[in-house]
């Protein structure tokens, strides 16, 4: 299926060699007196000798624990089942928390409302004076704390506190509706809650203190809310129940040595959430360990973050790359947060906050790249970005065109990693390779440790053919159950009924010759005209490239014992959706992909419904077309949306 590509850009023989991977090479050559010649080879020695890998790759960051134990995996055939580190005691913040300097940790900025830092040791202060008043309020160990909370540093310092006394860390950002808080939290019943009182969006206040009292009066497990001001700087608490403002809750507290608890490997550190569109969400329960463990590969190897270097990631609390963000910390690097529209004022503000603050390294949606390409912003000739190494994009596959752009109106020589993974494994199955070639629209490499392959419909292994992502053997960040599920029925549903003793992620993927990954879209959404099977993502890097259109979305409708494919466009303001633009659209996407990808149907809508975290959802579209209900609209972040959908006279004929 793939097209001959080209490479946009090499590292530099001075970076290679200063890079983190060449140093963790010669680290293991020297340690098992073993010879490894480049990343392909060190990624068959993560998969081949991953007891090696793994623990070699703690002694190399410095990661800390009161004991990693002897034992590396128990039981490591079984997939899943097999247990890492049985016998570790360690923590998760202790490890973010190990930097006490003045140098910057965290910088916020919400929109142009708010602005603050606060150093490493301001960090571990907060931390420690925030974890003595959870304690006094009763939290302990297993015990769940919930945020519903913008990316600001008061999240991270109630997420770390809770972390330290073996509480379990749960959040939702405050764009979220009170059901869509209450199927989650209703679920795994916290007894604190920490809230802001509103956010900015768009240059606007938007107050959260109406929807927060319904919350919790719906929630009888919450025994304290801790309001952060944010939108206001004196918010009215009293009707919200138990209710107290943050600066209050730990003023009692000085700040102290943190007695981080030890605790096992897979002790939970985080609560996380399906998207929720077809049912309540799942609650995706992650370990401590192998949530360290795969997001310092990741940060360290795939991103070659180092000490001091600056991180950002556009990213929301009720979405997994805020956790992936959060783990950089454990890098001694500084956090970049950003609260708000990224187009706010004028579409420049991330690039702004990359040059005042020296940004290394910049994370956002495929989404956001194909808007400011259309949007025509060029920061190349607006902006500097002197410190700017790499820029990471995941949420939806990056088109050809895309990397284009960023090459041309970015920055020519920056890293750029199209990465891809999920909450189910909070981190990555493909991602980027610092020392080595980016492909026109070609993810760069699998992830280290992790035994990823394309199977067809049979399992038998792929490349060059689309089939479906997998993985074949066990890694520390499988998660460690569902939060409800005792017996495990709904986690090995999830991921294991495809193949026995086989990770199934459900993406439609192609693994090309150099090891590269393409995306095609979800195995649940792939289009299957005729009994040929066709991506979405191949249709929508067609359409994007018309600047007549916004967004598309495409699904399969049922029609005549087949399937007939009918895509739905979003049309930019000053243009119309007429037989000529039609053709146009269905031409391009004949002869850049077959005729089987033709749309039968091309319809426009004035919206298109996605989830919290952005992503376009075809499934609640495709249910709505055939006339099922959608059992939780509340996992949208736009519900409306899909009323333009309902009972469309083009989709009778």
């Amino acid at each position: 299926m793939s097209t001959k590509t080209i490479s946009l850009w090499e590292p530099g023989k001075e970076r290679i060699e200063d890079s983190n991977i060449v140093l963790f090479i010669r680290f293991l050559e020297k340690q098992y007196n073993c010879e490894i010649n480049g990343f392909n080879a060190l990624y068959e020695f993560s998969i081949n000798q991953k007891e090696k890998f793994w623990s070699s790759l703690i002694e190399f960051s410095g990661l800390v624990a009161q004991t990693w134990g002897t034992r590396i995996i128990e039981d490591s055939a079984k997939m899943p089942g097999a247990k890492w580190f049985p016998d570790a005691k360690l923590n998760y913040a202790e490890n973010l928390l190990r930097r006490r300097d003045t140098r910057d940790a965290i910088v916020f900025w919400g929109e142009d409302k708010v602005k603050s830092r606060l150093s490493h040791k301001q960090l571990f202060d907060q931390v420690s004076r925030f974890s003595q008043a959870l304690k006094a309020a009763g939290i302990s160990e297993g015990d769940r704390v919930g945020g519903y909370l913008p990316n600001m540093p008061e999240t991270i310092i109630a997420m770390l506190a809770s972390a330290s006394i073996g509480a379990i860390w749960s959040s939702c950002s405050p764009d979220f509706g009170v059901q869509g808080v209450l199927d989650r939290f209703g679920q795994i019943t916290p007894k604190i809650i920490i809230a802001c009182d509103g956010y900015y969006y768009n240059g606007k206040p938007h107050s959260i203190i109406d929807k927060l009292t319904k919350i919790v009066s719906n929630l009888p497990s919450v025994e304290k809310v801790i309001v952060v001001p944010y939108e206001n700087e004196s918010p009215k608490i009293e009707l919200i129940p138990n209710a107290i403002i943050f600066d209050d809750f730990i003023e009692d507290f000085g700040a102290i040595s943190i007695k981080f608890e030890q605790l096992p490997f897979n002790h939970p550190l985080y609560i996380m959430y399906s998207s929720g569109t077809t049912g309540v969400p799942k609650c995706i329960i992650h370990g401590a360990g192998g949530t360290l463990l795969k997001h310092i590969s990741e940060h360290l190897l795939h991103s070659d973050e180092k000490q001091d270097d600056r991180i950002f990631y556009f990213t929301t609390c009720g979405w997994m790359m805020w956790n992936w963000l959060v783990s950089g910390l454990a890098c001694g690097a500084a956090l970049l947060l950003y609260d708000g529209s990224p187009f706010y004022p004028d579409g420049n503000i991330l690039f702004d906050f990359a040059d005042e603050e020296g940004m290394t390294h910049f994370g956002t949606s495929a989404k956001y790249i194909d808007a400011i390409k259309k949007s025509n912003i060029k920061p190349v000739e607006t902006h500097k970005l002197n410190s700017l190494k790499s820029m990471m994009s995941t949420g939806s596959p990056l088109v050809p065109e895309s990397f284009d752009y960023v090459y041309k109106n970015i920055k020519s020589d920056i890293h750029l990693a199209s990465i891809s993974g999920g909450t189910d494994i909070v981190g990555c199955f493909v991602l980027g390779n610092p020392i080595g070639a980016v492909w026109r629209g070609e993810i760069q490499t699998r992830a280290l440790g992790l035994a990823v392959d394309v199977f067809d419909e049979k399992g038998n292994s792929l490349i060059g053919e689309a089939g479906d992502l997998v993985c074949k053997q066990p890694f520390p960040s499988m998660p460690v159950g569902f939060w409800g599920d005792p017996e495990n029925k709904k986690y090995h549903a999830a991921y294991f009924g495809t193949y026995p003793n086989v990770w199934c992620h459900g993406d439609w993927v192609e693994l090309s010759e150099r090891g590269g990954m393409i995306i095609y879209g979800r195995s649940d959404t792939t289009l299957n005209p005729g009994g040929v099977r066709i991506g979405t993502a191949e249709i929508y890097r067609q359409v994007e490239q018309f600047d007549e259109i916004i967004e598309g979305l495409c699904i399969g409708q049922a029609w005549d014992g087949d399937t007939r494919i009918i895509l739905f466009v979003v049309v930019r303001k000053g243009y119309s959706l007429d037989d000529e633009l039609r053709n146009l659209i269905r031409s391009q996407i004949g002869k850049s992909c077959t005729i089987r990808h033709i749309p039968e149907k091309i319809i426009a809508v004035l919206d298109i419904p996605r989830t919290k975290s952005g992503k376009i959802t075809e499934l609640a579209v495709r249910d709505v077309v055939e006339g099922r209900a959608i059992k939780n609209k509340e996992a949208l972040a736009n519900p409306e949306a899909l009323e333009y959908f309902k009972d469309l006279p083009e989709l009778q004929v």
